[in-house]
């Protein structure tokens, strides 16, 4: 079967420069760790399947470029791009992408805050911050590690975990977030950490939480995913902010 060929539509290049501006976003708000981590945008192809664009193996995330982005078909195989893709990223993203039709962006990090709940035993977002309220109904956790994931199985294995949820808590490992686009994924990404961060810092004082109701957690759960003018904004801020810093970052998609 030939592929359909891929052009860089006007589509693509903003898939292209929202992908690249969020992992350089990551990078400056020390969500990311080192060069492992990874996030990926579904972009649609002309003959009604999908490809994908992930961040490249082996370049900090702070000096990622729109070009620098590869683009693979669902099976992982490159269709566009100078640099290679961490084997374990689409064992994990690929398998969600094919089952979550809506996960049209996921982004998987070890943040700190966020990793430190998944080593603690029995160890979960409590629903006591304002913050942690958003993410209501929409957590799960695998509670079992088993090393890299270096195959299809065991990235079936982290997909069937999602069911329902859009965030996922990963034992001794690190969280991954799901969303319709970028902006989405990304403030959630952001918010959590946060949620993540206050909790810990409260329970490291020894007391109780003040854990809030589950009617009002449905309720301000509600409110947050009803209206995400603020997600989008917060993402335009963002980028607005990139190219104030760096007004040339986006001069490489002259060479696509």
């Amino acid at each position: 079967m030939t592929l359909a060929p891929i052009s860089e539509t006007q589509s693509l290049i903003q898939a292209r420069i929202d992908l690249a501006g969020a992992l350089r976003f990551a990078a400056e708000l020390n969500l990311h760790e080192g060069v492992c981590n990874h996030f990926s945008l579904s972009v649609p192809r002309s003959d009604g399947t999908d490809a994908f664009l992930i961040n490249p193996q082996g370049i900090q995330w702070t000096e990622i470029l729109p070009s620098d982005l590869v683009l693979v078909d669902a099976k992982g195989n490159k269709l566009h791009g100078k640099h290679t893709v961490e084997p374990t990223a689409f064992f994990i993203h690929g398998c969600i992408h094919k089952a979550k039709t809506k996960a049209r962006c996921i982004m998987h990090t070890h943040m700190p805050y966020a990793t430190a709940l998944t080593l603690l035993e029995d160890g979960q977002l409590e629903w006591a911050s304002q913050n942690s309220l958003r993410f209501y109904d929409r957590v799960a956790y695998d509670s079992e590690y088993r090393g890299l994931a270096l195959d299809d199985a065991e990235g079936d294995r982290i997909c069937s975990k999602l069911a329902g949820a859009e965030i996922l808590f990963m034992a001794n490992h690190g969280v991954l977030v799901c969303a319709e686009n970028a902006a989405y994924a990304f403030d959630d990404l952001y918010y959590l950490e946060r949620a993540c961060m206050v909790q810990l810092l409260a329970q490291s004082t020894g007391k109780a939480l003040r854990r809030v109701s589950a009617e009002v957690a449905a309720l301000t759960a509600r409110q947050f995913t009803e209206d995400r003018q603020q997600s989008t904004l917060h993402f335009e801020a963002l980028q607005k902010s990139l190219r104030l810093k760096d007004p040339s970052w986006l001069a490489d998609l002259q060479t696509i």
